[in-house]
């Protein structure tokens, strides 16, 4: 096992890393920009190592500050988190040369799911349902008429560097397709400073699954269930749950065991998560994070799993200590992602919280770094925090949630929590009859505004 993990990320998951470490008794270094240098996980650490100013690319996204880091306090392991260098191929190869192992899987792994035309061909390779598309980037507007008569419209052109929603656009007829290849060909150019673009089938109102797996890189993977993270704003999740409303028994066990079986052969190491698009009853492989996901909680309520401290296992070269039919799978939880942020607008609201005050009792888990005097910088993403609940039934899981939001008070800063009082209370998201589009849907017609 690990002697010393440094903790490559700020926040919640900091927090949550220097958590799992701890109770596996591995000392951990915290490392800081400027702006954090009273956040919770440098406060709790063993050790804090400041690697530069406040802006994320001279701190933390600062690969030889890092390895400096990690030189000067002998840390053996480094835990990406999500987010900033977590899908980053290249650091976990600088790291392997290095000797320091990084909790992830493989390089090459990264490297391939990094790659959204790659990704697809290796999941459709490894027998993983995908969305009808171009086989790779397209080129001109000649084969990308050919490719979407093919598929049929409405079609979606994606960049295939994106992410974030970035370079995306939406053709529902030939008369639309010119057009929208030119406009994310664009966006994708300065978004990523690459503009390849691939087409796949637009889904009129699909929902967003993705399957939680975990392998051990010595050819034994399971999944842990499925989460439905449907409820988006501009490709941004903002609530998740599980097991999805949608989804039944024999749909949750098949899908899982195609994806378990893919990173079998695929001997993938680590924790990751397998997104699909969901409709009448088929999946569609979108992409594959390799990484652990923000809404990682709620499989760990409904599963008994500590994710992080398997993550950390994994990449210390111990073998799964269990099988598929290990997984039991018990109860309902959500999700919800509080956010520093204006309720209706989602202006940031960066700033000091005047007063804190997190919810509790039975089944009631929230993930933040946050506390009563804290300032949230304005130069990162502003989450305060997850809000996480359990119950044996959706409908208990929801009534403890709708409590455990009217307990949550965070004051000095503009927050979502308005926003999911109102989503509790709304007889759509009681019934689970939402798709990607609903959220988005909600606010334009107003549904935030007497929360205003």
């Amino acid at each position: 096992m690990f002697e010393k993990i440094l903790i490559a990320n700020r926040g919640e998951i900091a927090l949550r890393i220097l958590r799992a470490a701890k109770e596996l008794g591995i000392a951990t270094v915290a490392v800081h920009s400027t702006a954090d240098s009273e956040a919770m996980h440098v406060k709790l650490a063993d050790e804090s190592v400041c690697i530069g100013p406040p802006a994320a690319r001279d701190s933390y996204l600062n690969i030889p500050g890092l390895l400096a880091a990690c030189e000067i306090t002998g840390a053996d392991a480094v835990h990406p988190g999500y987010g900033f260098l977590s899908e980053n191929a290249k650091f976990a190869e600088i790291c392997a040369d290095h000797e320091i192992a990084f909790i992830g899987p493989k390089a090459e792994h990264i490297r391939i799911m990094g790659d959204k035309i790659e990704a697809k061909r290796t999941a459709r390779a490894l027998g993983i349902p995908c969305v009808p598309g171009s086989e790779g980037g397209i080129t001109d507007d000649d084969e990308a008429m050919r490719v979407a008569e093919q598929i049929g419209f409405p079609v979606l052109v994606k960049a295939a560097a994106g992410g974030g929603g970035r370079g995306m656009k939406v053709a529902r007829t030939a008369l639309d397709l010119s057009e929208a290849l030119a406009t994310a060909r664009t966006e994708a150019k300065a978004a990523f400073g690459d503009d390849a673009v691939y087409l796949e089938k637009y889904l009129e109102k699909p929902r967003h699954i993705e399957i939680q797996i975990l392998g051990d890189g010595l050819g034994n993977a399971v999944h842990v269930g499925e989460r439905d993270c449907s409820l988006q704003r501009r490709h941004q999740k903002v609530l998740e749950e599980t097991p999805s409303p949608a989804l039944n028994q024999d749909q949750r066990q098949k899908i899982g065991e195609i994806c378990a079986d893919a990173m079998r052969k695929l001997k993938y190491s680590g924790a990751g998560t397998i997104e699909f698009l969901y409709e009448n009853g088929e999946f569609y492989f979108i992409e594959m994070n390799t990484r652990i996901q923000v809404e990682h909680p709620i499989t760990e309520m409904i599963s008994g799993l500590d994710l992080i401290v398997e993550q950390i296992k994994i990449a210390s070269g111990a073998p799964l200590a269990y099988r598929q039919e290990d997984i039991d799978l018990r109860g309902h939880a959500i999700e919800c992602r509080v956010n520093a942020e204006h309720p209706a607008t989602f202006r940031p609201s960066p700033g000091k919280i005047l007063y804190y005050h997190p919810p509790g009792g039975v089944g009631v888990r929230v993930d933040s770094a946050a506390y009563q005097g804290y300032v949230i910088p304005p130069n990162y993403d502003s989450m305060v925090g997850k809000l996480i609940v359990q119950g044996r039934t959706r409908n208990e899981a929801l009534m403890r949630l709708r409590r455990a939001l009217d307990e949550f008070i965070v004051d000095g800063v503009d927050t979502t929590l308005p926003l999911f009082r109102a989503l509790v209370r709304n007889s759509e998201i009681q019934d689970g009859a939402y798709d990607i589009h609903w959220l988005e849907k909600f606010l334009a017609a107003g549904g935030m505004d007497h929360h205003e």
